[in-house]
């Protein structure tokens, strides 16, 4: 089934209900958002020619336009391939290539800043800028009012959204997600996480091309609203405040933004309002910002554990296992990420893949409809990842007797800052592109605002000096602002093992205490 369904079967029950609020005001209904989206897939079948299968970008901070062409994509038979905002346009340019987009749907002032950066692209054809509340496009405006064409059939496998996460090497790899894939987690949400109402709706404070843009499908399925701030981005005021005005209010957080919202409430004195549940995830919430939440904002939590490879669907931690403060394994269970959906098998193993008994470090693994096809055009990486018909995240943790997983640690090197992922390789390269650079090693420390800061070690070649600002201002032409180090130390060496490996080990404990400690 095509996902593009969800859409029509919400319209058809109700043609006036709200679809989508900027801000605290109504924007869309269903019937409006249904006719947009099928005359914008018409426009993507005739005036691109794009075929069954073929990709297309969204580049967009959170906008209403968004929900829009990802409707579109999937009504027209093409792929969705969102893009992370905050990337550096070098970046934007290598998953524009890699995925094969034949479009690029941006908001104004990121299809201005990558413009220069999709020339020669094999294949590529335009930047199409949508409309935002501020800049209005006409050219967006002709496309969503064009003829409608019916929706595309599509099979259950086929591709819906190409999820470009990244590996240890620090190229983004495209995780294909498939309507199956897609409709597996909407499901898992109404049994594992949440209950939507019609009148209810999700508030998109964190970027919809990742966690809180795949949570779309289910607050359209059950003919819910997306609601979506004016300005665009994670403003706590802003947040509250839409707090106060919509009903039944949900939202996907990462830690550090619950820890924000949390400080900005007790400042203000903002309660919680008509808010119905914070899904947090994406980072470590620490038990004790945890509590301070509860404290705030009540009793209205879930947390999931997932990865793009299986979307917002390993585990959960609901509801009910926040407020069981009777239960004598309570402040284990909060320190957990929960129980395995319902739509998919967890276990922990061993080096051989052998499930480890309860209580014991292993690799987690899943299984199920939720869990991706491969990587896109990486056969390699897929047969690795996927090999037994299980998925290897790559991440640390032990059940306990009663199925409750805690993650551990990380076998991979990844920084999970303010709920997204840093992967140190791609730091180290533009560290190393400096000529006064002989080496570098970067690492994660524990940081109380952003779960983690990216800390780099640097060794300066003989005779050569270069200042901390130096190596940011390099940072910030290479690779995207939030990934650069907050704190650069200088070294004499590295400390490596017999083999010439770095000792990310020691430099973890390097950096956890004090520059002038080490």
């Amino acid at each position: 089934m095509n996902l593009a369904q969800l859409l029509h079967r919400a319209a058809a029950a109700d043609h006036e209900a709200p679809a989508i609020a900027l801000g605290p005001r109504t924007h869309a209904t269903y019937g409006t958002l249904a006719g947009r989206v099928a005359a914008l897939a018409g426009a993507l079948r005739t005036r691109f020619d794009l075929h069954d299968g073929e990709r297309v970008a969204l580049l967009m901070t959170n906008t209403p336009a968004f929900v829009e062409v990802l409707f579109a994509c999937w009504h027209a038979g093409l792929v969705a391939v969102p893009v992370n905002a905050k990337l550096h346009p070098q970046e934007v340019r290598y998953i524009l290539d890699h995925s094969g987009a034949r479009l690029c749907f941006a908001t104004p002032a990121l299809a201005d800043a990558i413009a220069a950066h999709t020339a020669g692209l094999a294949g590529f054809e335009t930047i199409v800028p949508v409309s935002t509340a501020t800049a209005p496009s006409h050219e967006y405006h002709h496309l969503v009012s064009g003829a409608a064409i019916p929706v595309v059939p599509r099979a259950d496998d086929d591709l819906a959204w190409l999820f470009y996460t990244s590996g240890t090497t620090g190229r983004p790899k495209g995780a294909m997600l498939s309507h199956r894939n897609l409709r597996a987690m909407t499901l898992s949400y109404f049994a594992d996480v949440d209950a939507i109402a019609p009148d209810d709706c999700i508030l998109h404070a964190a970027p919809m091309s990742h966690g809180s843009g795949l949570y779309i499908l289910p607050h359209v399925a059950a003919g819910a609203r997306q609601v979506i701030p004016e300005s665009g981005h994670f403003d706590p005021d802003e947040i509250l405040s839409l707090f106060q005005h919509h009903q039944g209010v949900g939202m996907f957080a990462a830690p550090t933004m619950v820890k924000r919202l949390v400080e900005r409430a007790v400042e203000t004195g903002a309660g919680p309002g008509n808010l119905k549940t914070i899904v947090y995830g994406g980072g470590p919430m620490y038990v004790e910002d945890l509590k301070r939440a509860m404290a705030c904002f009540g009793d209205r939590f879930v947390q999931i554990y997932g990865q793009g490879e299986s979307p917002m669907t390993i585990t959960v931690l609901g509801r009910a296992d926040h407020t069981r403060r009777d239960h004598p394994r309570y402040q284990a269970r909060l320190g957990s990420v929960g129980r395995a959906h319902s739509v998919v098998e967890v276990r922990v193993a061993d080096a051989h893949d052998r499930t480890r008994p309860p209580d014991e470090l292993g690799e987690i693994l899943v299984r199920g409809d939720a869990v991706m096809h491969g990587y896109w055009n990486d056969a390699e990486a897929s047969a690795r990842t996927l090999r037994g018909g299980w998925l290897h995240t790559g991440d640390m943790g032990a059940f306990d007797a009663d199925g409750y997983l805690t993650l551990k640690d990380r076998s991979k090197d990844v920084i999970i800052s303010g709920g997204a992922n840093i992967y140190p390789r791609e730091v180290e390269e533009a560290l190393s592109s400096h000529p006064a650079v002989l080496e570098c090693a970067v690492v994660g420390r524990p940081d109380p605002q952003w779960g983690e800061a990216v800390v780099a070690f640097v060794v300066t070649r003989p005779g050569h000096t270069v200042a901390a600002a130096d190596l940011d201002a390099l940072c910030l032409t290479r690779i995207a602002r939030f990934k650069r180090p907050r704190d650069y130390r200088f070294v004499e060496r590295l400390p490596k093992n017999n083999y010439g490996k770095v000792l990310k080990t020691e430099l973890r404990t390097w950096a956890a205490h004090p520059a002038d400690a080490e």
